[in-house]
């Protein structure tokens, strides 16, 4: 597969633009995550539904256009005020409140009450006149028209109704033509409308979470950013992997020009891992198929790295930040198991073109990749399901298989290398990062 036009007109996205955006992805995802779960989304979403409900609209309506006039507190404090500036209730009261009509009603209790109709005696009696000027007079005959009526007992009610607190804070209430900023119900509005200007429910509405479904699905389950300095502090180890203590894993073989060198050729600089291929002449343990393992003399020293005895995983997505430096060296990011197969190579650099691809029972199923330059950062993913295997370079998938899915748990690897065919060179295998997800 030729990927040099793939690349050209856009159909891989840039490294650095893909990690930017991956990572604005994962930052918003989280975002949206943390405000998903907050107490102000909870409320906002709870005050949506009463501020955009009929019922709230409405009896907001009510609130500012109702005029005063139309309220029953308007009109009781009205008929209140009406009946208490009547002349003929004030003479009621009045009557009522006086000592005359005390002296009268204990008056009329006594037997000298039948004098009255005596004119003679009203003549000469002051107390008499007195009396009887009372009861033939306007005011009298006012207090007897309302005394125990139902427009008194009707006012008492209402100068108690009109008088009460409960009253008065309604009355007030309805009597301001800005009552509708005194409510409970402006405070639910504003307290909506300042939740709705949130930068973070402004950013929760607008989102679209489907864009999260990659990434929601993936549990980080290995995350390597080579921040460490020694390979004691990582999780890595030098050396072939084998099921059984007793073989050594430290060797190299003996159709390679290079020696691996016990993690000598390893290092860390500035976050970035670096497997260091040097021309030096070294005599090293090496695997001769037909002798065992033998000494012999290197022009070249290199490393292997692998997480044998720290991290394996079957299945999930397996994704590493790689570049080549060097010529005539080759360099690979595989996963590997307890046996020679299965194996399975995410990135391999033979110096001229990228091969990738899975060996398993004696079968290999792969394609081999041009069109793009192995010295500039490309991310290598692996996604491996149950029924299929997928490569991706950054965003584009270059290559699928059904066949022969590993049901190994299987463990990282990197390691640079000559065969004998190569003249051999000096380089490196840089590694800007190693990630790996479990799906849930």
């Amino acid at each position: 597969m030729n990927l040099f036009w793939k690349k050209l007109f856009g159909g891989i996205t840039p490294t650095a633009k893909l990690e930017r955006y991956e990572a604005d992805l994962v930052k918003a995802m989280n975002r949206y995550a943390e405000v998903e779960k907050s107490v102000e989304l909870a409320e906002y979403r709870k005050l949506f539904h009463v501020v955009k409900s009929a019922s709230f609209q409405e009896n907001k309506k009510i609130l500012k256009n109702r005029k005063y006039k139309d309220t029953e507190e308007y009109r009781n404090s009205r008929k209140c005020k009406k009946l208490q500036n009547s002349p003929a209730i004030r003479t009621y009261y009045e009557v009522l409140s006086s000592d005359l009509l005390k002296q009268y009603t204990a008056f009329k209790l006594t037997p000298d009450y039948e004098l009255l109709g005596d004119m003679k005696k009203v003549k000469t009696s002051d107390t008499l006149m007195k009396f009887r000027q009372f009861e033939h007079s306007k005011a009298y005959k006012t207090y007897i028209r309302f005394h125990d009526s139902y427009i008194i007992k009707e006012f008492e009610l209402l100068k108690t109704k009109v008088a009460s607190p409960e009253f008065k804070k309604a009355n007030e209430f309805w009597a301001n033509q800005s009552r509708w900023h005194n409510t409970p119900e402006y405070a639910q509005q504003e307290r909506f409308y300042e939740l709705a200007k949130n930068p973070d429910i402004v950013f929760y509405e607008n989102e679209k979470p489907q864009r999260f479904e990659k990434f929601r699905s993936l549990k980080m389950s290995f995350q390597d950013e080579f921040e460490w300095n020694t390979l004691d502090k990582s999780h890595w180890d030098f050396g072939f992997h084998y099921k059984s203590d007793k073989l050594i894993g430290d060797h190299s073989y003996s159709n390679e020009k290079q020696a691996n060198h016990s993690g000598k050729n390893v290092s860390v600089v500035d976050g970035i891992l670096k497997l260091t291929t040097k021309h030096e002449k070294v005599v090293a343990r090496a695997w001769d198929p037909t002798k065992g393992f033998i000494d012999k003399e290197f022009n070249y020293t290199s490393d292997i790295l692998q997480t044998a005895d720290t991290f394996r995983q079957r299945g999930g997505v397996f994704s590493a930040k790689i570049r080549c430096k060097g010529g005539d060296i080759q360099h690979a990011f595989w996963l590997g198991a307890e046996s020679k197969l299965p194996h399975i190579k995410i990135f391999h650099f033979n110096g001229k073109t990228i091969s990738l691809g899975n060996a398993n029972k004696n079968l290999f199923d792969g394609i081999k990749i041009k069109g793009i330059n192995a010295a500039q950062f490309y991310i290598y993913t692996l996604i491996w399901s149950d029924k299929e295997l997928i490569w991706m370079i950054n965003d584009y998938e270059v290559y699928r298989t059904a066949s022969n899915i590993p049901s190994d748990s299987m463990y990282l690897g990197f390691n640079s290398f000559i065969s004998q065919n190569q003249k051999g060179s000096t380089g490196n295998l840089e590694v800007d990062w190693v990630r790996t997800y479990t799906t849930v």
